[in-house]
Parts: structure tokens; sequence; C-alpha cells
């Protein structure tokens, strides 16, 4: 598979020239499978770009796995150009509520006064689906959704092919009231869908000094993304969800401490960044670097 990163920003777009290098855009992936199936997780601002690329491309089905319904993780489904071409097929995958469905809970947005267009009237076939509860196909790729910890109903998903593996936690707080790296990993949040996995694109939304201030919140420090990842025994580590106060120098600042948490100045430990992409099939794990840095 090949991912792209279209957007990695947390809680606000945050466009601007101090965060030029790691992108304003909130979070969107978009998965390429070996069967050409395409997996956009998460609908935040960079869908809209993705949408245009896609749209000139042609494809005619996309599958869209939403983590949770929080505007940052929506607000570019209503810009995503197939969503308005009649010959196209959009599934949307989200987590279960007990009192809505997704299509009411996302109509929610996409309806006036919110949003000029209603989602009824949108031309593109669209389907809504509860995230699943067991192991699912998609194309030539294997996609597990489970629950965890942040505000509201969340998921978090792992995507496999050709045995290797990317697990997809944009935001979680696993540390909650918890010392991750002294529990059992049966009672940490996300343990299972992470455990081992190649690629761990994960929430990174505070450093260590600002994370007091936030408990409860539903995001994680560096230092506890950091331990959730040792625990978990991943292989290389992506930190996620950028705060939208954080500018360029200070999320390099992040990844230097990061990288020192992990035990040494490693590669495999990065920030994401707009246009990243990370290769990963049998020969291995290909992540490109950002110009200009590490």
């Amino acid at each position: 598979m090949r991912v792209r990163v279209w957007g990695c920003r947390g809680s606000l777009a945050a466009p601007g020239a101090d965060t030029l290098r790691f992108g304003g855009n909130t979070s969107c992936v978009e998965v390429r499978a070996e069967s050409g199936d395409v997996v956009v997780l998460d609908a935040g601002t960079g869908m809209r770009p993705l949408g245009v690329a896609l749209d000139d491309e042609g494809i005619e089905r996309v599958h869209v796995l939403l983590s949770h319904l929080h505007l940052d993780h929506l607000q570019g489904l209503g810009f995503f150009r197939p969503l308005y071409h009649p010959e196209r097929e959009l599934h949307i995958w989200g987590p279960s509520s007990p009192v809505q469905s997704l299509a009411e809970r996302i109509a929610t947005y996409l309806s006036p006064p919110l949003f000029p267009v209603s989602l009824v009237d949108v031309p593109c076939h669209v389907q809504f689906h509860d995230a699943p509860e067991e192991p699912m196909r998609i194309g030539s790729l294997t996609v597990l959704a489970a629950p965890v910890t942040h505000q509201g109903p969340t998921v978090g998903y792992r995507l496999e092919e050709e045995g290797r593996s990317l697990v997809y936690l944009p935001d979680h707080e696993p540390a909650l009231g918890l010392d991750i790296a002294e529990q059992p990993g049966d009672w940490v949040s996300g343990y299972h869908l992470a455990q081992g996995a190649d690629v761990l694109l994960h929430d990174a939304q505070y450093s260590d000094d600002e994370y007091p201030r936030h408990v409860g919140w539903g995001h994680s420090s560096v230092g506890h993304v950091v331990a959730f990842a040792r625990k978990a025994g991943v292989g290389r580590l992506v930190l996620f969800h950028h705060d939208p106060y954080h500018l360029d120098h200070e999320l390099e600042a992040l990844v230097a401490e990061a990288r020192t948490l992990w035990g040494g100045n490693d590669p495999g430990v990065l920030a994401a960044w707009e246009g990243m992409t990370i290769d990963l099939d049998g020969a291995g794990v290909a992540l490109a670097q950002p110009a200009g840095g590490s």
C-alpha cells in the first residue's frame, strides 16, 4: 500500500507562513491498495485538494473511514469534489452511536444553516456504514476498527496488506490516569489495534509540559505517544494531529524530543507533513523525508 498525508493538523486548520513545512490542513490520509482501491482516513480540510486529484484521475469509488465526527475530521467532506459527481460512489464508515445513525449525524453538519447544500441533495451515490466490529476487506486491504479513548464515539483503524500494517490513531489519550509503561497491554486503549504495526500514525498534540493543562481533552503528549508505541512494539512512529498553535520550529523540537525518548536520533520517528508518502510492501517500509530536515 502507498500512504499519502493530505492533512495532519489537529483541532483547527492553521495556514500561514509559520506552518508551511508541516502544513495547516486538518486530518486526511489517502491509502492506495495494490488492488487499486482508494481508502481515505478522515475528512479534514486536507480532503479538498485530495478530491481534486481523485476527480482528475477519474476514480469512481472511494471508501472514507472516519475516526470520529469532530469538525476538524469532517469539514472537508462538503468540499470533496467527487461528492458532486453523479457517476461517483462514496462509502462512508464511522463509529456507531446508540442515539443517531451515521448519516443523521453527518447531515447535522451537511445541511443549512451550517452548510448550503444538504446531504440528501448531493448527486454522488453515498452509502453509510458503521465501522466494522470484525475485520473486513476493501480490495486487497484488510481493515480493522476498534474503539479508543477520546471525547465522543471514536475508533482507530488498522490496515493490512501483504504482511504489512498501518495503524491510524489521530485522536487518542491512552495515558488518561495511567502510567502506560507500567500497565498491562489489555488495560491500555488502542494497544491491540497498534500491536506490532509497521507504521503508527498517532496523536501527539501536546508537549509533556502542555499536557497537564489538557488532561481529559482526548489527546496525547509526545512522551505518552512514545511510551504507547514502545509498549505496542511498533516499527515506525509518525507524530500526527499537530496542535494549531505549534509552529514549524516547535514541531521540529517535538520530533527531537520524541527521538530522544525513543532512544536516540532515530529517523524512524517523524512528524507527519503534508505530501509525506509511506510505502509498505513486500520490500519493507519506506517513509519519505521532508525537504530540508528531519
